[in-house]
């Protein structure tokens, strides 16, 4: 989306409430982005800027977060219920629930192992509302994933640590869990049931949103943390939501439009912490998990594990994780001699499909020095699979059996209209596939064929 076109979704969001947001003048906004390029720069060398320049360090991530980003993680929201009432929550959690991933439900344990299974997870996390509120209910799951599992997929629990005793920190040992995670900003950034999960839990980490109110505590925790033998520190960026809107209200935050409406100061905040700490040569990892890079990276990793479902033979799935469609369009005579090469080249069947009316043919990428484009039209199109409980039969769907009893619908929902390409075009996207280094010069296909790259843009 254009810049307008982000603006009008923000603003659309938040109604008439949208004009009592400061967003940066011009004048902030350059001010702010050079303070963000001097900090990136005071730790290059020391801190690694993965995953298209949107997460920092990626040296040495939690094992969790390394699973995440390699786009093998699964996130169950065990119940929907919280006994603490932070500030920056994005949402209500008032409702027990049922334990909930990606829109679907599982009632039972045995269930969401194989739905662990099907997809190829190797990361597990629960998360809440607060876990340990159902203490019984979150160790039945953790149990079922690793008794079918066990090592191959590693497990974690985020907990504000209200609820974290000797006896139930036992229990999350014995049922196998692999790292303990805890939101400090609920009990006053105290860290003593943290340290009380050190040594029992393989690994603790510490995750909360960069409070930049907060930056001159954090600076000392950090030292603390390091020194109670806390394994990792995660920083999260600050999110504006309707539902914490009021109570964001008063702190002096400048917010970013985007995708979703973010805290300025807050990636500062973190990446200030991230350089003061490797100046002091305190051996704490930290991991700025910006906004971008989960709702660019983590939502790539579900398109591509559901288009793995939904891709026909003749189909490719994009960097980006969209279902590409190439097409030859034009008269049958000619569209039939490009079928007849395709054939007399033995090119199995399932990566071309002639249509009936023989005025097109779908062909795979890989074909592309294969089929010849003069006097033909060449298409692309782009399709996004997702996963959902039940059929809506408003588009072409699959179906995922996990178990005789519980199936998951894959669901294929255009993402683009069908392009067509002049001869120059055409040409440039197959080369573009088959050299992946290269730039994507077709604006108008590189949102669906490669992620943006670089933090947030400041407007």
């Amino acid at each position: 989306m254009t810049r307008e076109q982000i603006i009008a979704r923000n603003r659309e969001e938040y109604g008439e409430r949208y004009a009592q947001l400061k967003f940066p003048t011009g004048q902030e906004a350059a001010a702010a982005l050079t303070r963000r390029n001097e900090l990136l720069k005071a730790v290059a060398g020391k801190a690694a800027l993965g995953c298209g320049g949107t997460k920092l360090d990626c040296n040495r991530l939690s094992p969790g977060c390394a699973v995440c980003v390699a786009g093998r993680w699964s996130c169950l929201f065990i119940n929907g219920r919280c006994n603490c009432d932070c500030f920056y929550c994005p949402s209500a959690q008032d409702d027990i629930g049922r334990p909930t991933t990606n829109s679907l439900e599982f009632d039972s344990p045995e269930d969401y192992a194989d739905y662990i299974a099907a997809f190829g997870f190797t990361g597990v996390s629960f998360s809440g509302g607060e876990p340990l509120l159902t203490p019984e209910r979150t160790l039945s799951y953790l149990r079922a994933v690793k008794k079918r599992f066990g090592a191959a997929v590693h497990t974690w629990l985020y907990t504000n640590g209200t609820l974290v005793a000797s006896d139930i920190l036992g229990q999350l040992r014995d049922a196998g869990l692999d790292e303990i995670r805890f939101d400090i900003g609920a009990v006053d950034y105290h860290l003593t049931k943290a340290v009380a999960a050190v040594g029992v839990i393989p690994t603790v980490t510490v995750e909360i949103p960069a409070v930049p109110e907060k930056y001159a505590l954090l600076r000392d925790k950090i030292s603390e943390m390091a020194a109670c033998g806390i394994a990792h520190l995660n920083l999260h960026q600050l999110r504006l939501t309707p539902y914490n809107f009021e109570r964001f209200q008063g702190r002096g935050y400048t917010f970013l439009h985007g995708e979703k409406v973010t805290v300025l100061e807050s990636e500062l905040c973190a990446l200030e912490l991230i350089r003061d700490t490797l100046e002091r040569g305190i051996d704490l990892p930290i991991n700025y998990c910006s906004f971008v890079y989960k709702n660019r990276y983590q939502a790539q990793a579900a398109r591509r594990r559901n288009g793995a479902f939904a891709a026909k033979g003749h189909e490719a799935l994009t960097e980006a994780g969209y279902i590409r469609s190439l097409a030859l369009v034009g008269p049958s005579d000619a569209v039939l001699r490009q079928a007849e090469g395709l054939r007399q080249a033995n090119v199995p069947a399932d990566a071309w499909l002639l249509s009936r009316s023989k005025e097109r043919l779908n062909f795979h990428p890989s074909l592309g020095s294969l089929v010849a484009t003069e006097g033909l039209e060449v298409r692309v199109s782009y399709s996004e699979a997702v996963q959902r409980q039940a059929v809506s039969y408003r588009y072409p769907f699959s179906e995922v059996r996990l178990n005789p009893g519980r199936k998951i619908i894959i669901e294929r929902r255009p993402a683009s209209a069908e392009i067509a390409l002049t001869p120059e075009g055409a040409a440039a996207l197959l080369n573009c596939i088959h050299q992946p280094e290269q730039a994507w010069d077709i604006a108008e296909l590189r949102p669906f064929e490669v992620l943006k790259e670089g933090l947030q843009e400041y407007f």
